[in-house]
């Protein structure tokens, strides 16, 4: 499993190795061992431009996700990696390619103010921010 994780801002303090362990086990309770998880932290200013260019929405928000692979797509291929009822190119089972679940992206002001709002720490909402995207 891989878990790349890109700090875009500079305002909060974060542990990248908390969030990537956190992000590992998560996956591994998915059952998803074998995937690929990409993670960006950005603040206010950024999850505007992101939230406007993507989705059309002028305000911050506090997660968006960019799947690579839709739920269905994602079960079927699950499924036939487990099942080998699929042929497969044998390149690709050799090389243990992760599978490229998307990008996630998490604003870390977001994650401040909504961790007081819900009563958490911050680390607890930014799982619960990870688990929502």
């Amino acid at each position: 499993m891989k878990v790349l994780i890109q700090n875009r801002q500079k305002l909060t303090k974060i542990n990248q190795q908390k969030i990537k362990r956190d992000s590992a086990a998560l996956l591994r309770l998915l059952g998803l061992k074998d995937a690929e998880l990409s993670i960006l932290l950005v603040d206010d200013s950024r999850m505007r431009r992101l939230n406007h260019k993507y989705r059309g929405i002028d305000r911050t928000t506090d997660v968006l996700s960019f799947p690579q692979q839709n739920s269905y797509e994602l079960k079927v291929t699950s499924n036939a990696l487990k099942n080998k009822r699929e042929s497969l190119d044998s390149s690709l089972v050799t090389r243990h390619l992760p599978l490229p679940l998307g990008d996630v992206v998490i604003n870390l002001q977001a994650a401040k103010r909504q961790a007081i709002e819900h009563g958490l720490s911050f680390n607890e909402e930014l799982r619960w921010l990870l688990v929502h995207g």
